[in-house]
């Protein structure tokens, strides 16, 4: 069992690239989604998305319970969540505890006995932003990134659509 995590800024390559890496472990494989299809470009980019990774994939929509999928796994498939940060967004919304929504997650993946991939934006290059929403989120995902990033086993680091491994 292999945890990788990948992150970076918005579009720069975590997908695609993470997509690639799960298919090493598999040629079949599992494609957890943490966003909900909100408005038509929404839906425009989820569509994109399923387009691009074809029919090896099998699509399962979790904007919650992260922390049971990966307990129901069974090891026969590698699985790639894409992305942690709407998966954060879909708990602050609905005004869960972070804090033990995140450390339940990273003790899910300790344990798990399946190669996961995945994928989440570093929020924390840009500037303080100015509302306590935005302030709380930043917060909230530089934690759940350090929390995700200390319990996997490679950390890549996007920039560019260049992959950097720094663990």
């Amino acid at each position: 069992m292999t945890i990788s995590f990948y992150t970076g800024g918005a579009r720069s390559g975590k997908s695609l690239s993470a997509e690639k890496r799960t298919l090493c472990y598999g040629s079949k494989a599992v494609y957890i989604a943490t966003s909900e299809i909100l408005d038509d470009e929404m839906a425009q980019r989820i569509e994109n998305h399923i387009e691009r990774r074809g029919s090896n994939w099998q699509t399962l929509e979790i904007p919650l319970d992260l922390t049971g999928a990966i307990h129901s796994l069974d090891g026969t498939k590698p699985v790639l969540i894409d992305c942690l940060t709407l998966w954060l967004s879909n708990h602050l919304l609905a005004k869960s505890d972070l804090n033990k929504e995140i450390c339940n997650f990273a003790d899910a993946l300790e344990i798990s006995k399946t190669d996961i991939v995945i994928v989440s934006n570093e929020v924390g290059s840009g500037i303080v932003p100015d509302n306590k929403l935005a302030r709380q989120f930043q917060d909230a995902a530089g934690f759940m990134n350090q929390k995700v990033a200390s319990v996997s086993d490679e950390v890549y680091f996007m920039v560019a659509g260049i992959e950097t491994r720094i663990k």
